[in-house]
């Protein structure tokens, strides 16, 4: 942390357009909020952005983008530097119907749902719900029953390893389950250009009818991470993570300050300023007595 902070101060006035923050308490930039604190960095432009990884790796040090935290455990202590993106980006552009959407990858998929619901852009409707920036939701191709974000992309613009902005054009290997298949460790992705399929005047209908679901079904109001697990298969049989655990028996399991939730079998909950250790153990148990039970082995969704 020490020579972190020493390369943050050496950098703070030579790239312009970042903002540092040392020793910043990150507990509000994970939704789950587990309490973690590290030294951050906001950057405004992509310009910005290519200077402060060119002198991170120089400087072998260790970076991650955070994005608005809805997939990802932060320990208490990050050994990586955290950079969240804040490129300006005027909401105007989403006023009117476009056949393709070039945005950056900052952008709330809050603020593309409303857009979703108030044009009626057929397609949008896959990412209602998800409390993520854009670019958080490309990287892992977030999606609900609906569908997945992946099928609206139709470019990638990112910054490689070698700090050189790339274009990535999306073809059928571009995605799979919770995952996109073209970016390498390391490489940030910096806006995309979305398309819709065409315009459906009863599309708010259906976002408010799946966000009732959602709220109904899945504990919108607690402190969680989204869900835990991936979903499996065996064979040609799905199997749904959240069930399983339902049919052992440990949804309300509760472990110190977290807790499987009671109304959906892959969510955690914080009710209790668990800590990071904390909900690793329960994550791993979970995993463990699954893979005991059923002998079906569930990835981890959230990253830790």
């Amino acid at each position: 942390m020490g020579s972190e902070k020493e390369f943050l101060k050496s950098v703070e006035n030579k790239i312009e357009g970042i903002e540092i923050h040392f020793d910043q308490d990150l507990t509000k930039f994970s939704t789950i909020k587990l309490h973690s604190v590290g030294n951050l960095v906001i950057v405004k432009n992509e310009f910005a952005l290519q200077q402060l990884i060119n002198e991170i790796k120089k400087s072998k040090l260790q970076y991650k983008i955070l994005g608005w935290g809805a997939n990802i455990l932060l320990p208490e202590n990050l050994p990586w530097i955290a950079i969240q993106l804040k490129f300006d980006f005027d909401k105007t552009y989403l006023d009117s119907v476009r056949d393709v959407y070039e945005l950056p990858a900052s952008v709330s998929l809050a603020v593309l749902t409303s857009t979703a619901s108030k044009l009626g852009l057929k397609g949008w409707e896959v990412f209602t719900g998800i409390p993520a920036s854009l670019g958080g939701a490309i990287f892992m191709n977030a999606g609900t029953n609906l569908g997945e974000i992946g099928s609206l992309i139709t470019e990638v613009k990112y910054l490689d390893k070698n700090s050189e902005i790339k274009t990535h054009l999306i073809d059928d290997s571009s995605f799979s389950y919770r995952k996109n298949n073209f970016l390498k460790e390391g490489e940030v992705i910096l806006s995309a250009k979305l398309k819709h399929f065409g315009i459906d005047e009863n599309l708010k209908i259906l976002i408010k009818d799946y966000l009732e679901k959602r709220n109904n079904s899945q504990p919108m109001n607690q402190n969680t991470c989204g869900c835990i697990f991936k979903n499996s298969n065996m064979g040609d049989i799905s199997c749904r993570a959240g069930h399983y655990v339902d049919i052992i028996g440990m949804k309300g399991f509760t472990l110190g300050g977290v807790r499987v939730s009671h109304k959906h079998g892959n969510f955690l909950e914080n009710f209790g300023g668990s800590s990071y250790s904390e909900t690793m153990e329960l994550m791993k148990l979970l995993q463990a007595e699954m893979k005991l039970q059923f002998g079906v082995n569930f990835e981890f969704e959230v990253e830790h």
